[in-house]
């Protein structure tokens, strides 16, 4: 009788390979972290127009003297964007695509729903986690956390 193969071996590591290859903590964000943590009022003249669904405003460090929190990656800035009448999201300005060109920042093209990078062209959706929508993008705009109290939004990463 002829001895069978041990299988068993090379089975247990082929199933560790799949189950550790599948617990990466790559979330795809090539941005580098910066902190980040600030309040807006939607009662302030400033961010009046985030009192609408669909709207957005720029937040950066000089925007009511709130600092490096506010600046985002390279100084490039935050957008907020209010999805639903309790949902905010915040997102860096910077390109994920041209992150490393200093002084490339994304500008939120008319209708309010598009990021659009005006060096690789990439446009993000701003209601879809800002996932690239269209151009040379593959990764989408990093996104900072965001929690509303019914006037006041906090933006964090920590």
């Amino acid at each position: 009788m002829k001895p069978k193969p041990n299988i068993l071996f090379p089975s247990l590591i082929l199933i560790s390979a799949l189950i550790f290859s599948g617990c990466s903590n790559d979330k795809n964000d090539v941005i580098p972290d910066v902190y980040v943590d600030f309040f807006i009022n939607l009662s302030d003249p400033l961010f009046f127009d985030l009192n609408a669904v669909g709207s957005i405003a720029y937040v950066s460090y000089q925007t009511n003297n709130l600092g490096s929190v506010a600046a985002g990656y390279d100084n490039n800035g935050i957008i907020i964007y209010r999805a639903t009448l309790d949902q905010f999201y915040a997102y860096d300005r910077t390109c994920p695509h041209d992150f490393v060109s200093e002084g490339v920042s994304v500008k939120v093209n008319g209708d309010g729903n598009f990021a659009v990078c005006p060096r690789c062209g990439t446009s993000y959706a701003l209601p879809a986690s800002g996932t690239p929508y269209s151009g040379v993008g593959k990764y989408p705009l990093k996104n900072y956390r965001t929690s509303f109290n019914g006037s006041v939004v906090h933006v964090w990463n920590h």
